[in-house]
Order: C-alpha cells, then sequence, then structure tokens
C-alpha cells in the first residue's frame, strides 16, 4: 500500500503543488473540456499536477493510456489515448514511447506490458484490482474445459494474464457477440462475465454459450426495478445500459453497449436527457462535449477505478515505481489470445 504521506512529501520537495489560479486560467483551455462537471475552484487545485504531469511525460517519453472510467481531470488533462477496453488494447500495439503509465485497472496494465514486454509499463496504484477479475483463475478455465470438451474459451480481458493464457481468445463488451459468432463450435466457454455472456447469447441464439459465475460490483448492482422507477417519472429519459449489467436491465434500458458504443450513441442520438446505466464518470467525461445533453439519474462508482488519482500518476511517473511485470511464459501465451481479439476485430470491423 502506498504511503501517503511519504508520497506528498517527496512531491512537495520537487514540485510546487498549491492551488494555483494563474495556472487555472494559464489552461483554461484544457479546463473548458470538464466545466460542467469540475468546479472552477477544484480546477485550481488540479492545474498544478496536470502541468507537472504533462511536463514529466516529455522528459520520460512517456504515453498515458486513460480508461473512460477515469476521473475528468485524468480523462481530459494528462491522457493522450482514451477510451474502451479495446480501444485501450489496440492503442497499446501502436505505442512509439519508452514508458506506458495506465490509468485504468491492473488487468489493463498487464495487457500492455502483454503487448509491450520491452516497455515499461506502470500503474499508478498496484491495489487498482478488479472484481470481475478477481472471480476466475485458470483452473477455473480448466474446470470449465472439462465440463465442455472441445468448446472455445473467449475470455473478457477483465482478467488476469493467466487467465489470457489459459483461453484461446479475448473479448471486450464491444466485440464479444461477433467474436463468439466467429468461433467454430456450436458450444462457446465465456468467462468470467456472466451477465455479458447472457446478454451476448441473445444476440448470438446459434450459438449454446456457458459461463462461469462471475460479475462486476459496479454493473451487478443496478435492477430493472430502477430502471422501471425512474422512467415512471422521468418518461422523456433516454436509459443506455452496459452490457455487464444483467439481462433484465439490459431489456430494461433503450440501448446497450460498451463504453465506447455508449458515447458514440449518444453523440449520435443526442438525447434531451439520459441516464447511463454504468459507472459515474462516464457521464463526467462526455458531458462537456455535449451541452445540449442533460446527463440524469443515479450511477455506480468503481472503488478500484477512483484509487487511481493525479497525485498518484505523478509520483509514479517521478519515482517510476509501480511497474507492472508478467512472467514471459504467461505473456506470449496470453498476447495470442488478445491478438486474436484484435485481428479478428479488425477483420469484422467491429
Amino acid at each position: 500500500m502506498l504511503d501517503q504521506t511519504a508520497l506528498r512529501t517527496e512531491l512537495a520537495e520537487h514540485y510546487d503543488l498549491a492551488p494555483s489560479l494563474e495556472l487555472a486560467a494559464a489552461h483554461i483551455e484544457t479546463f473548458s473540456r470538464m466545466e460542467r462537471v469540475i468546479s472552477p475552484p477544484d480546477w485550481a487545485i488540479f492545474a498544478p499536477y496536470v502541468v507537472a504531469i504533462n511536463a514529466l511525460k516529455k522528459q520520460r517519453n512517456a504515453v498515458i493510456l486513460a480508461h473512460n472510467y477515469m476521473t475528468p481531470e485524468i480523462y481530459h488533462g494528462i491522457a493522450d489515448v482514451v477510451g474502451d477496453s479495446l480501444q485501450l488494447a489496440i492503442e497499446a500495439t501502436k505505442v512509439e514511447a519508452d514508458v506506458i503509465v495506465q490509468c485504468g485497472v491492473h488487468f489493463m496494465a498487464e495487457t500492455s506490458k502483454i503487448l509491450n514486454p520491452s516497455k515499461t509499463v506502470l500503474i499508478p496504484d498496484m491495489e487498482a484490482g478488479c472484481s470481475l477479475a478477481e472471480s476466475i483463475t485458470a483452473e477455473g478455465i480448466a474446470e470449465m474445459r472439462a465440463k465442455y470438451p472441445g468448446a472455445p474459451v473467449v475470455t473478457y480481458v477483465n482478467t488476469t494474464a493467466e487467465v489470457k493464457a489459459a483461453s484461446d481468445i479475448c473479448c471486450t463488451s464491444s466485440n464479444a457477440a461477433q467474436i463468439v459468432a466467429a468461433q467454430q463450435s456450436d458450444t462457446v466457454i465465456m468467462t468470467p462475465d456472466k451477465y455479458l455472456a447472457q446478454n451476448v447469447a441473445k444476440q448470438v441464439p446459434h450459438k449454446r454459450i456457458v459461463w462461469w459465475d462471475g460479475a462486476c460490483i459496479v454493473h451487478e448492482r443496478f435492477t430493472a426495478q430502477d430502471l422501471n422507477d425512474f422512467r415512471t417519472y422521468n418518461p422523456d429519459t433516454r436509459i443506455i445500459a452496459h452490457p455487464e449489467c444483467p439481462p433484465d436491465v439490459v431489456d430494461a434500458a433503450d440501448f446497450s453497449g460498451s463504453t465506447s458504443g455508449i458515447i458514440a450513441y449518444v453523440a449520435r442520438e443526442r438525447p434531451a436527457k439520459a441516464m447511463l446505466v454504468t459507472e459515474c464518470s462516464m457521464a463526467s467525461n462526455i458531458s462537456d462535449s455535449l451541452p445540449d445533453v442533460d446527463f440524469v439519474g443515479p450511477c455506480n462508482m468503481c472503488p478500484y477505478m477512483k484509487k487511481i488519482t493525479l497525485e498518484k500518476v505523478l509520483w509514479t511517473l517521478h519515482t517510476m515505481q509501480g511497474a507492472v511485470e508478467v512472467d514471459a511464459a504467461v505473456a506470449d501465451k496470453a498476447r495470442v489470445a488478445v491478438q486474436r481479439m484484435i485481428d479478428v476485430s479488425r477483420q469484422l470491423a467491429c
């Protein structure tokens, strides 16, 4: 666990991180991308960190990859690439910088390391895990293979390197249905998200999909009753759900898609009001680019994603601590599963 006191003492010796109205004003263009959700006083607090991180990135020849669930000051202030798991995996293969800082959770950093074994991959907090990734092991994959011999294993990227290495191909929420449909076998094993598997089964009825009993702590908390109750009092709101939600939640929504799919849908449809049934930062990050859309309703916060902060990003770049390593033999096998996903996604344009 990071020693926050020591961290702050060390950073204070090297950087002026006091709130600054001057820096806030000098970087007003950056602030304009998040001013609907970040107050001017908060921006004065964040600006010194953003300036220090962006300067240090150049010194370290580093690039920051940030998931759509990062907070706005990270998403808009310091990220070089933003996106969902598939987008970040693809972009990781194109990175030319020496250092990758993964603003996301641990399995994402592992994926970047798998795809870039010669580069330094840093994660600002090693404890930024994932309930879904922790729900399955390589032994669990072996158990499923024994139960359904000959069936290919399609594994969600929200998994450890060891689990990816034990699988045939990976998928994300944006390409899961296409990946499953492309498998030759009539029976397909999906791990570890049971809800994603059940939602995909409805899209690919000609396949028999069997699944592991895992779920995301953010998305499984939503219920269809929540959506129906909200719709009763807000009938003009477009409800948009992530496919990691239970099937009855997805059925109660107007649209379901990955984080990139959600962004594309709202940008295309421009509903007057939208409720995003996913992690809280999704709406915050796209709010300013869609000023005509009123984002309303409840959301659930991911405690793992929120472990990544500007302070910790600056710390990891300053100290070069937080390097993610993957055993070479495991990485070689996992790389095959991830690359197969990327190749199929490019072939099917999904």
